[in-house]
């Protein structure tokens, strides 16, 4: 199963997944219930992705998606 990331203002698709790179963004991320299915993805916490071992193209899509910006929602959804 992959787990399909989009951007949450825009609905724009960020890509998909792997299981386990996915397990590392709900361990690591702030959820504000147990329902929620967005994160607040910035740049500290790409960093943060990568030195927990993430894979390179998780990483590289999350900084894609972010680029210049502060930070973006991202949401979830599997596939």
């Amino acid at each position: 199963m992959s787990i399909r990331l989009s951007e949450k203002d825009s609905g724009r698709t960020l890509g998909s997944i792997s299981q386990e790179d996915f397990q590392l963004l709900v361990d690591h991320m702030e959820e504000e219930s147990s329902k929620d299915q967005d994160y607040y993805v910035e740049h500290t916490a790409i960093d943060a992705l990568e030195s927990l071992g993430a894979s390179a193209g998780f990483i590289a899509l999350l900084r894609a998606a972010v680029g210049e910006s502060d930070g973006i929602d991202v949401v979830w959804a599997a596939e």
